[in-house]
């Protein structure tokens, strides 16, 4: 899956990838895109389009301690068996990314 996201990315600037929670995440602009580990991913789209994939069951909410986090949804791997699907939610991330707040501060400490 990894792979599979790098060569999706290949044009795209200011991509960093670093290592946490077991896992790879895919950082574009210093902002958190794509959470990789062994089951699922992890995407940041924003509230309103996670409202709307959340609606059509191609994924699952992001919970952490009981509480829903809005701007990211669960998506498991059977889902993403096609170019074509993981590249609908690389559009996603993308399209969202402009527009998500930068937490620096966390992101440094784990580095």
């Amino acid at each position: 899956m990894v792979d599979r996201i790098r060569e999706l990315l290949i044009d795209e600037k200011n991509v960093e990838e670093l290592e946490m929670f077991k896992g790879l995440c895919f950082m574009v602009n210093s902002k958190m895109f794509i959470f990789v580990d062994k089951d699922d991913i992890m995407c940041r789209i924003g509230e309103d389009a996670a409202n709307i994939e959340l609606e059509s069951g191609s994924c699952l909410p992001h919970v952490v301690k009981s509480k829903t986090v809005k701007d990211f949804v669960i998506v498991e791997l059977e889902q993403l068996q096609t170019r074509k699907r993981l590249q609908h939610w690389i559009n996603l991330c993308l399209k969202y990314n402009p527009v998500a707040k930068q937490s620096k501060k966390k992101i440094d400490k784990l580095k």
